[in-house]
């Protein structure tokens, strides 16, 4: 039941009678729709395109992705249409973004679990600038990072670098990052055909907690986008309080301009534009509800270099790295342990890389190779997915569906006509992982954290 307070706020936000129109989608069913990673083979659900994504799809009933081997690959990932207009704004300032020569392009998001916007802003960054980027993505709570990486690794962008840190540790980068995107926390008004409890959990009260909780979290991050950098501020709700009246508040407190819907290209599609941005609503767009508003930084506050921290040489020595390595992969890398893990990290931001892992928690950066087992190398399931597998470094085993799926399962699995030792276990010409061929059976290395648990019989 819709409160009265919560119809107020919304009036408020958007008029009358857009509200109107919204009150009676939010007793409709959710949509459902993908987003194609246009760096992989796989196959993505057919559907109607996404007005403001090209490589978005909306579905006209849910399938079940757990069965898609495509999906398990990394080929297309499961994010709401509205939340892709956050990439639409993102593509389009890309065109005013001043590069600099010499350094990759770096973006932060900020606010990243579990993964849809850091996927598509990566799409987005490669189809612009090939592999000269640098894509930070964040969450502070140690279980979404989790979750997180992992998404990251399935969709195979080796030039994402996933952190774990509160935004105010993004201060020791000052003047680092050429744009931002923070999706902050928020009351989730626009999740309430998803989550009931949303509904049950809004109060004005929580309102003004989010407000002030998102001026926090843009005020920590602030010093670390560079002068003239693209600030974009999104949320899941709809109230003026934490979409409008934040982005006049970073305007006017932290110094910036807002940018007029003359600098995004493709408004409309139910759009509605708000004093400061954009907003979703469902009723209006078959998507659920989102808010986004950018601002360019006005502050004085321009890039200072940040250097290295002198450490002390360690006394211990790292185990030598098999020779190889770069066989594996079909771009100029650097080789390093990270734990157990030999781990390829791009030439390309490699110097980035070893400057943010000085001053912030890095979950992952790279691509895991593998492990070593006396000098061999056991292939780590990442590195099948990565968009730099050189698909040629194993023999490749290309499988059906019965056999794709018992893989992802975790089944046993024969390959009879395979050579023994380790094997990329393919999909259509898409790679899913790793096995190890003993000839009569196979050892299986799909992770168990990802293995497919519901009952596959009969697909």
């Amino acid at each position: 039941m819709i409160r009265e307070s919560f119809r107020k706020y919304l009036e408020e936000a958007i008029g009358s009678d857009n509200a109107l129109v919204a009150f009676s989608a939010f007793e409709s069913p959710a949509s459902t729709s993908v987003r194609k990673n246009p760096f992989k083979a796989g196959l993505c659900p057919e559907g109607r395109q996404v007005p403001w994504c090209e490589h978005g799809r909306l579905l006209d009933e849910r399938p079940v992705f757990t069965l898609d081997p495509h999906f398990h690959a990394g080929a297309y990932y499961v994010q709401d249409s509205s939340s892709m207009f956050v990439g639409h704004v993102f593509r389009t300032l890309l065109k005013t973004l001043k590069t600099h020569p010499g350094r990759p392009v770096r973006v932060l998001d900020l606010c990243a679990a579990p993964g849809g916007k850091t996927t598509d802003l990566a799409a987005s960054l490669r189809e612009a600038y090939g592999d000269g980027f640098i894509l930070v993505s964040n969450e502070v709570m140690k279980a979404r990072a989790g979750v997180l990486a992992d998404n990251v690794a399935l969709w195979g962008d080796p030039d994402v670098v996933v952190t774990s840190d509160d935004p105010r540790a993004f201060g020791s980068l000052p003047g680092f990052f050429d744009v931002i995107l923070a999706d902050v926390p928020c009351s989730g008004e626009g999740m309430f055909r998803k989550d009931e409890q949303a509904q049950q959990q809004w109060s004005e009260d929580n309102v003004a907690l989010c407000e002030a909780r998102q001026r926090r979290i843009v005020a920590d991050v602030w010093p670390s986008l560079a002068e003239g950098g693209i600030f974009i501020y999104s949320t899941c709700t709809f109230n003026r309080y934490e979409n409008d009246g934040n982005a006049e508040w970073i305007a006017s407190e932290l110094g910036a301009e807002v940018l007029t819907s003359d600098d995004i290209a493709g408004i409309g599609h139910g759009v509605i534009k708000t004093a400061c941005g954009y907003s979703l609503v469902p009723g209006h767009v078959e998507g659920e509800g989102q808010y986004c508003a950018a601002l360019r930084k006005t502050s004085e506050v321009g890039f200072k270099d940040v250097k290295m921290r002198v450490q002390k040489p360690s006394k211990a020595k790292d185990a030598p790295l098999p020779k190889g390595l770069d066989t594996l992969l079909d771009v100029k890398a650097r080789f390093r342990m990270k734990g157990d893990t030999i781990v390829a990290v791009p030439e390309v931001i490699a110097d980035e890389v070893a400057v943010i892992e000085q001053y912030l928690h890095v979950i992952a950066a790279g691509t895991a190779l593998g492990t070593l087992k006396g000098q061999t190398l056991v292939p780590d399931a990442d590195l099948a997915l990565s968009l730099i597998f050189d698909k040629g470094a194993f023999p490749v085993a290309e499988v059906d569906l019965k056999t794709a799926l018992g893989f992802l399962h975790r089944d046993a699995v024969t390959l009879p006509d395979m050579p023994k030792g380790y094997v990329t276990v393919s999909y259509m010409g898409l790679p899913l992982g790793f096995v190890k061929n003993l000839g009569n059976r196979c050892n299986n290395l799909h992770p168990q954290s990802r293995r497919i648990r519901m009952n596959i019989n009969g697909f």
